[in-house]
């Protein structure tokens, strides 16, 4: 696989994150643009060599349909040669020489393990219709490549559309990650995830890493090229966060430091918060059917 462009999503919200990122990128010697696309209108001001990239027909159809905004990476599937990467990664290694041997579509999560969160029912539903090891081939939407282009804009709207997709691909209210992975299903492309075998990469999340993350990268054929924060809580010391940090400089660690404090506090009110409600129905649940 030749890529010739990086693609990621992000806003204001997320620009400390988008900036380790894309220094990352660079630190690695690799120079290809940065295609971004706007999570929504909320933007800020790009590096060099990136720009806000957006196809209007999709974004349009998309909003029309008041999907969730991250469903805005349906416009991957359209263009091929690239490699697609949200925010929360930092890369280790230079992705046009490591996705190289490869073609089709790449990832190099660890979702088969646990699929669920890559599927709705009526996805399950579809995709182990077509076969047993349907668990293979779904993958985490915060990284992935493909040589090819899956869709045109027309083939896309009217795959996502189609009765058995829409709920999935369209209406489905909490992220793009079911429709994405049904979508890439759909189009019939080879799928390869590199910590399978035969490549067997050591995993590329950081929520496998809670503790020194040196001593599993100890072969460079198997040491992850990217490592990803999907989901996992910064406020959360682990050693693997110095990967991040090593790209921020002193005053944006602050800034950081403090808007996971916030997020934290915030975390933290919202299990009270539910823990109180649980609470309360139990008893309201208790003081109805045990009442004499």
């Amino acid at each position: 696989m030749k890529i010739d462009k990086i693609i990621s999503m992000a806003n204001q919200k997320v620009q400390l994150r988008f900036l380790a990122m894309e220094r990352s990128l660079r630190a690695t010697g690799c120079q290809l643009p940065l295609l971004v696309i706007p999570y929504d209108d909320n933007l800020f001001e790009l590096p060099e060599g990136s720009t806000w990239w957006e196809i209007p027909e999709i974004t349009n159809w998309l909003n029309a349909e008041q999907t969730h905004p991250t469903m805005r990476k349906y416009q991957c599937l359209t263009i091929g040669n690239y490699q697609f990467v949200d925010a929360d990664v930092c890369f280790l290694s230079n992705p046009e020489a490591v996705l190289t041997p490869y073609s089709g579509f790449i990832t190099s999560c660890g979702h088969w393990r646990d699929p669920s969160g890559t599927c709705t029912p009526a996805s399950q539903h579809l995709m182990s219709s077509k076969s047993t090891l349907w668990q293979r081939d779904v993958f985490n939407t915060g990284q992935f490549a493909c040589d090819r282009a899956l869709f045109t804009v027309d083939s896309l709207k009217a795959t996502a559309l189609q009765p058995d997709f829409v709920e999935t691909c369209v209406r489905w209210i909490h992220n793009e990650q079911p429709g994405l992975d049904l979508l890439v299903f759909a189009s019939g492309v080879d799928i390869t995830n590199l910590t399978l075998p035969p490549i067997r990469m050591e995993s590329t999340w950081a929520g496998d890493y809670s503790g020194e993350y040196a001593p599993y990268w100890t072969d460079p054929h198997r040491t992850p090229y990217l490592i990803h924060w999907a989901g996992t809580p910064m406020d959360i010391p682990r050693p693997i966060n110095q990967i991040f940090y090593h790209f921020l400089t002193s005053t944006e660690k602050a800034e950081w430091d403090e808007q996971v404090r916030q997020w934290s506090r915030l975390n933290k009110k919202k299990a009270r918060s539910l823990q109180t409600l649980m609470r309360r129905s139990k008893r309201a649940f208790q003081s109805f059917w045990l009442q004499p």
